[in-house]
């Protein structure tokens, strides 16, 4: 193989098809990552059938190239069979070198399938800060971490010094950014029931909001691009692989990014060699590129309104009349490339293939009919181009791929072990959780969050009697502060906390001794993430609120712990580290179907709220029915120019969850 463990990280290139895979093999990958027909956090992309990928597998192992499955969808508790039986296919026919998961009970599944690849926890588990690489090596079987996107150097360096021997790291260093922190966005769901945590988003962030009578795209992000501030990241030992994003991009964008990177990690001191790479990464197609929070020194914010955020590289407008519309391309066309007119949020956006070359400031005829008449001054995105040097190496390839012997991949037989209902006999509890001290007249149990803003007045209420919620995000320049103030509520008397990540049991030192609960930030689906979660000492879990009835009424079932759910309240579109300049905090904004909402900060971070609750509280007694003891209540402050709709909050209640 290519590199071991004191050779310079890995390129990690994305594979969406086929021509992808082979592409990131011509480029020189080390290592390639790609997702099967199910259970793919990219599910809006053609991927790949077991039978193509095993034969895909062993040509790139064949060249010293690793591959890695991502199985980083949420699994319900119906489709653990499924996903047990793929992971027995994977290992008998595939034999990827690693999965790639969020879902804590693909640790129990490796297990029990036998398994024998490497676990890489995704970024959409929001491992966030140092202290809890400790805690996922010495009690998961898990052998590399996918860092979030939003930490800058000093932060992964911190995480790097705290990194347990085992245990490696993987860094995005160049592609898409999502405006919501990895594994804390619901929009796309709460919207519509396609999850962005199953692979399913519609992207929803990436469209047109109005605020104050200014209609802009205040939550779409230009891309990430490190480019030649990768030199620094060759100094830190734990980050063994750079990763490019783009399993929904095409062959071209896929071979010059690897070959632009390599050239970065392999001559990045040579000033030709580095301007190279930059012309390079410059026809790679992607949007306008941003280091994000790399440099704290000089952080970029990625939401720029003047900017396109269109995915392509932007050539031009539309121009002429709606009879004739034509483009002046700002680059030189060639046969074959593809061109996106518009958005693709925009009901008339289209796409057409270049016939023949077109030179810089040539004109280039647009297709017009009624369906996808180009708007005048649209901007046209070049999204993909089939050069012929990079077309004869991929058939190259495809040559030897085809020479690969092919095998019947008969169904695996697969049942997973699952536990019976927990004997708990817990009484049944409403539990009311505020952002501050409040004479309240709801009955039951009190929560508060557990904030640095207001903590004198939390630390004077009595502590043994609250249940203590900590943040869905905890990032390093905040973890000395909440490790302080877990202490100082524990010296209180506190006994109830609610987790929301399973990282912060790294601020326990005797877990079992306190009640501890999973929280719904935790984005737990089924019993064997319950399994894995009781291991951990945790006493119960909170489901996430993005279930629907039929898979509600499962999950007690097989549980090996007490059960909450959220059953209203205030409940998030997405949680961010950013906010674009020009968008109000606390101000309303519509979205284009009409749909408003409003913008709050906690902490470090910024919470996108709807103007509508979430409410499933008269499902209650059948929720109780099923197994559920602790029901969830979130009351969050409301701005004053923001007022509530009423309308049905069923979420995914109604639906079978996509």
């Amino acid at each position: 193989m290519k590199h071991h463990q004191s050779s310079p990280p890995a390129i990690l290139a994305p594979a969406g098809n086929k021509a992808s895979f082979l592409a990131a093999l011509a480029a020189g990958a080390d290592e390639i990552y790609c997702g099967l027909k199910q259970f793919s956090a990219r599910m809006e992309v053609k991927n790949f059938s077991l039978q193509e990928l095993s034969a895909l597998t062993r040509l790139a192992h064949d060249k010293g190239t690793k591959v890695h499955v991502a199985i980083n969808s949420l699994l319900k508790t119906d489709e653990l069979d499924k996903a047990g039986k793929i992971l027995k296919e994977l290992h008998r026919w595939v034999k990827p070198d690693a999965l790639i998961i969020q879902d804590l009970s693909l640790l129990q599944l490796a297990r029990q399938t036998g398994f024998s690849g490497k676990l890489h926890l995704s970024t959409l588990s929001n491992v966030s800060f140092a202290s809890a690489l400790k805690l996922v090596k010495s009690k998961l079987r898990v052998h590399r971490i996918v860092l979030p996107r939003e930490l800058n150097i000093d932060e992964i360096k911190a995480m790097a010094s705290d990194c347990p021997k085992g245990l490696d790291l993987e860094l995005f260093v160049h592609g898409a950014l999502c405006y919501g922190v990895s594994g804390r966005c619901y929009w796309s769901s709460y919207l519509g029931g396609k999850s962005g945590l199953r692979g399913r988003c519609v992207q929803p962030c990436r469209r047109v909001y109005t605020q104050k009578s200014k209609s802009k795209r205040f939550f779409s992000c230009r891309d990430l691009s490190l480019d030649v501030l990768v030199k620094v990241l060759l100094t830190i030992p734990r980050v063994r692989a750079w990763k490019i994003e783009g399993r929904k991009k095409g062959p071209h964008y896929v071979f010059y990014t690897v070959k632009a990177y390599r050239i970065l990690r392999d001559h990045g001191s040579d000033p030709k060699m580095k301007k190279q790479a930059l012309t390079l990464l410059s026809y790679a197609l992607g949007r306008t590129g941003t280091h994000y929070n790399f440099l704290p020194q000089r952080p970029q914010n990625p939401v720029r309104i003047d900017t396109q955020t269109g995915s392509g590289l932007l050539v031009g407008k539309v121009k002429g009349t709606q009879q004739k519309p034509f483009l002046i391309p700002r680059e030189e066309l060639l046969s074959g490339d593809l061109l996106r007119i518009g958005y693709e949020d925009e009901s008339w956006h289209g796409t057409q293939r270049v016939g023949k070359t077109v030179p810089k400031g040539g004109r280039f005829f647009l297709k017009n009919s009624s369906k996808t008449s180009p708007v005048k001054g649209a901007p046209v995105f070049l999204t993909d181009r089939r050069e012929k040097s990079l077309e004869d190496m991929m058939s190259g390839l495809e040559k030897e791929l085809n020479k690969k012997p092919v095998f019947k991949i008969p169904p695996a037989m697969f049942t997973v072990r699952l536990l019976k209902k927990s004997k708990s006999k817990s009484t049944v509890s409403d539990l009311h959780v505020f952002r501050k001290p409040e004479k309240t007249k709801f009955r039951g149990l009190t929560g508060l969050w557990l904030q640095s803003q207001a903590k004198n007045k939390m630390l004077k209420s009595p502590g043994h009697s609250l249940w203590w919620w900590l943040p869905p995000v905890i990032w390093p320049e905040d973890e000395k502060n909440f490790k302080g103030l877990v202490g100082r509520v524990l010296k209180k008397g506190a006994r109830n906390f609610v987790l929301n990540a399973p990282w912060q049991l790294a601020f326990f030192s005797m877990p079992k001794k306190l009640n501890l609960w999973a929280g719904p930030f935790c984005n737990i689906t089924n019993p064997l993430a319950i399994k894995t979660l009781a291991s951990l000492g945790v006493k119960g879990a909170i489901v996430s609120p993005e279930l629907g009835r039929k898979d509600y009424r499962i999950l007690p079932k097989h549980s090996s712990l007490p059960l909450g759910i959220v059953i209203s309240g205030n409940w998030p579109l997405c949680i961010s580290r950013i906010i674009s300049e020009r968008l109000d905090a606390q101000k309303p904004m519509i979205s284009p179907k009409g749909e408003e909402s409003w913008v709050q900060k906690f902490e470090s971070d910024y919470w996108v709220y709807p103007n509508w609750k979430l409410d499933i509280s008269a499902k209650k007694n059948q929720l109780e029915k099923a197994g559920y003891r602790l029901f969830v209540h979130l009351v969050e402050p409301i701005p004053k120019e923001v007022t509530l709709k009423k309308r049905p909050g069923l979420w995914n209640w109604d639906l079978d969850l996509l």
